[in-house]
């Protein structure tokens, strides 16, 4: 049992007082737990693609190494083991930024995401080297059309089958190709956390702590920028979006990474945001059919409130509009 292996990397005078609990995950195949020793908590990930694995090229250890050297808020690893497949970290508590959204005032909430859109660009500030992970990958081609791809799968055909035909869904990767092609601008790639949502940022001592760092690729710094300003978890009121757009451009411009004016980043950044949302989707109608996940189907409605506004704004989304205006004015369900 992973608990087991969990006792077997505390201390000796520990493993006996232990108590273990699972923590509820996210979309993916990792798991957490939390071990409680009457001196100290941990957090434990088990991951299966860790074990048995060199652990020097781990993408997750890699990068706790390259951003904890660029001062990046991240849990401090106590022990890691690739025999077991465990990773035991330090305890940042579980006040993910969304639930600290939900009890705070507009204020708070604002300088809560004034944080995070700092520490999004001090992620986006750190240089490309020739390390292969994460700099050899990116959001080319082939990963924005496997995730446009994901959705059709899972949502189109399977989530919202009854209203798509397979003649649909060809149509619509038509689409998907050519806005695909709009967001493969690699001289003007930066890193992303790729993943960097509401749920993956703790608040730790009022301040912004990043987790569930593993997946981070080169891409336009929109990408980062969309997950967090139009989160499927947590809605911002649009005047607080503009000002954290306007944050975040400005502090790219100001490091040189930005030439583009403000309109520019924000054409792209609703372009962007709505290939992040049509991953979303993909991914919550997959987790759907798992045993366990149907609590995904809630973040459903309010991804796709989201995208009728870039529609609308711009003529290179109106086809894909098009053919998803039933599930859209929600008839597909």
């Amino acid at each position: 049992m992973i608990e087991d292996r969990i006792r077997n990397m505390l201390g000796r005078d520990e493993r006996s007082e232990a108590a273990i609990t699972r923590i509820q995950g996210d979309a993916s195949s990792r798991q957490y737990f939390r071990a409680a020793t009457p001196n100290r908590t941990l957090i434990a990930c088990y991951d299966p693609l860790f074990e048995g694995r060199d652990a020097a090229g781990y993408p997750f250890l890699v990068m706790h190494r390259l951003f904890s050297a660029h001062a990046v808020p991240v849990p401090e690893i106590v022990s890691a083991d690739s025999t077991s497949g465990l990773i035991m970290q330090e305890d940042c508590g579980n006040l993910q930024l969304q639930d600290a959204l939900a009890a705070a005032s507009p204020e708070t909430a604002a300088l809560l995401y004034q944080d995070a859109v700092e520490l999004m660009i001090r992620i986006q500030r750190i240089p490309r080297s020739t390390e292969p992970v994460p700099f050899s990958l990116s959001f080319d081609m082939e990963k924005l059309m496997f995730e446009f791809d994901f959705f059709i799968e899972h949502a189109i055909l399977g989530y919202f089958g009854d209203w798509f035909s397979e003649g649909d869904a060809l149509a619509l990767r038509m689409e998907f190709e050519a806005i695909a092609r709009l967001l493969v601008r690699p001289e003007q790639f930066v890193l992303n956390h790729r993943d960097y949502h509401s749920r993956n940022i703790l608040i730790h001592r009022g301040r912004p702590v990043v987790i569930d760092f593993q997946d981070a690729r080169m891409g336009l710094s929109q990408y980062d920028a969309a997950s967090l300003l139009r989160d499927s978890y947590s809605r911002l009121p649009d005047k607080l979006v503009l000002d954290l757009q306007r944050l975040h451009h400005e502090g790219l411009a100001s490091a040189g990474i930005h030439r583009e004016g403000f309109d520019g980043y924000l054409r792209m950044f609703d372009i962007m945001a709505f290939q992040r949302n049509i991953k979303a989707l993909g991914t919550f109608a997959f987790q759907m059919k798992q045993p366990g996940k149907a609590s995904f189907e809630a973040s459903i409605p309010p991804t796709l409130a989201y995208l009728p506004r870039y529609i609308e704004r711009h003529r290179e989304l109106q086809g894909a509009g098009r053919i998803l205006q039933r599930v859209l004015e929600g008839e597909g369900r």
